[in-house]
């Protein structure tokens, strides 16, 4: 196994951090609003029903073994990062979330 090697900042903050020297800079209210973002980000309050085909369902629960989350966790995530752009359809020329039919040059 390979050790993990830190920078002299990263030292001097997992020191401080270990002798319990490190105090977090974060105020009640930003705190507040990290923890509703992420909140929201992993609140699933909708439900979909999609007929895909066998072989896709399995290649899915394959994947998903491998990764070893829910089948329906993969799928969650694979359309979360698509519709928010991290995830391209490289078979494809257009962007998502544009209507452009035109391929990008």
């Amino acid at each position: 196994m390979s050790k993990v090697k830190l920078d002299r900042e990263e030292k001097k903050l997992l020191r401080a951090y270990e002798t319990g020297k490190f105090k977090s800079v974060l105020t009640k209210a930003r705190r507040k609003q990290i923890r509703e973002a992420a909140s929201s980000t992993f609140k699933k309050d909708k439900r979909i029903n999609i007929r895909i085909s066998r072989r896709d369902l399995d290649a899915i629960q394959k994947r998903a073994m491998i990764e070893g989350i829910p089948y329906q966790t993969l799928v969650s995530s694979i359309l979360h990062k698509y519709v928010s752009g991290s995830l391209r359809d490289v078979t494809s020329n257009k962007t998502p979330g544009t209507d452009s039919t035109e391929p990008r040059r």
